[in-house]
């Protein structure tokens, strides 16, 4: 019998992606799901930003571009890096892609070699792991839970560290709980990695602007760390240009070369336009980024008062991003007729079919004990959708 790829038999389809889709089929039935499983800000792309794509569009960016994207953009992300947080890096140590998916994507490919292992604190971002396993890496998963504010210890790195270890995976700010690592907690993980040879960071900073206790900071502002580290960023989340498909890597330029040639074969360079909507939303004012975190910084405050009301639920304050990741384990073993509830998947699957709100268990990120809500929302979708789900965990008996 025909059959797939054994790669893609060992990859396990995004769950995200899956609660997203399903909510999506709901709504075409004509039920009022709010949808709060996407990691997707709610806002339009600004206008600014718009109109310098459509005057690229007018002015023909309709080519190739280099497979690393262009000078003028790669300049604009020295800069910002330079400007925001004060690293030094050269325009042949960035590279464009196709979204920090792929960025990341191409980092793991370039580095792992089959055998090798990639270290992920859990929580995790659900295609972490599954990319490790495609670059034929060993995922090994450090338990952050709940009670350390979803954050790996110094102690838990050095622990899990082997002979085969090559890459470490660090969100900060994190999607799913938004936790972000202080200075401190970065320099004690990077005197770990310097302690062993061949060992490399890569750093998802694709959160840093959707930040609520001040300044982000960089694992590569270390001594030493900047040979190490592979920053990951990119205008999705801040610029609220999910759909331009638009991230980059800094790094050593040999690992840039590496991500090149992998790129060439398999994309080229991302988006003539979106390239140029980018380039332009990191020279012009930095206004919109304001704006937008103090509505994700009002949105935060006003889902965790509303969560922490609902028995049963325990809630921490996350400090970056836009999600809550709320511990559930008290409901499990818990049913309402027919419905029992087992896991955080169930838990998801309930609220979506008993309190049409879409949320994602946290199985699919590595921690069973608690669901992902997005509160890239509405105030009023939120205290709806909160509504909803604390009648719904009522239900369970």
């Amino acid at each position: 019998m025909a059959q797939l790829s054994d790669r893609l038999q060992r990859l396990a389809p995004s769950a995200t992606l899956a609660m997203s889709q399903k909510s999506s089929e709901m709504k075409a039935q004509g039920i009022d799901v709010i949808n709060m499983s996407v990691g997707e800000p709610d806002f339009n792309t600004p206008d600014h930003i718009k109109e310098a794509a459509k005057k690229a569009i007018d002015e023909n960016y309709s080519r190739y571009s280099p497979v690393p994207g262009y000078p003028d953009l790669r300049k604009a992300i020295v800069a910002k890096l330079k400007n925001e947080n004060n690293l030094d890096y050269s325009v042949n140590e960035v590279l464009v892609s196709n979204g920090a998916k792929q960025s990341v994507c191409n980092t793991i490919m370039a580095l792992v070699n089959p055998g090798d292992e990639v270290i992920i604190p859990a929580p995790y971002w659900v295609s972490y792991p599954q990319m490790a396993k495609l670059a034929g890496g060993t995922p090994v998963i450090v338990e952050a839970g709940f009670d350390q504010n979803f954050k790996m210890t110094p102690e838990q790195l050095e622990a899990a560290i082997t002979p085969k270890t090559r890459l470490i995976i660090l969100c900060s700010p994190s999607n799913p709980t938004g936790s972000v690592y202080s200075k401190e907690e970065l320099k004690g993980l990077a005197d770990v990695i310097k302690r062993h040879d061949d060992l490399f960071v890569l750093a998802d900073e694709i959160y840093e602007h959707i930040n609520y206790i001040g300044k982000h900071e960089s694992i590569a502002q270390f001594e030493g760390m900047k040979e190490r580290s592979i920053i990951v960023n990119g205008v999705s989340k801040a610029y609220a240009m999910t759909g331009w498909r638009i991230g980059y890597i800094a790094a050593p330029e040999w690992i840039v070369k590496g991500c090149n040639k992998l790129q060439g074969q398999y994309t080229s360079g991302p988006c003539s336009v979106s390239q140029k909507a980018a380039e332009f939303a990191y020279t012009q004012s930095q206004e919109c980024v304001e704006q937008m975190r103090q509505a994700f910084e009002r949105r935060r405050n006003l889902i965790v008062q509303l969560a922490k009301d609902i028995p049963g639920l325990e809630v921490n304050v996350p400090e970056g991003a836009f999600y809550l990741f709320p511990k559930c384990s008290s409901f499990y073993g818990k049913s309402n007729g027919d419905t029992v509830i087992n896991n955080s998947s169930d838990l998801a699957l309930y609220l979506l079919e008993k309190g049409h709100v879409a949320t994602v268990g946290g199985d699919a990120f590595g921690d069973p004990e608690c669901f992902r809500m997005s509160y890239a929302t509405s105030d009023e979708n939120i205290r709806e959708a909160i509504r909803r789900i604390k009648d719904a965990l009522a239900e369970l008996k």
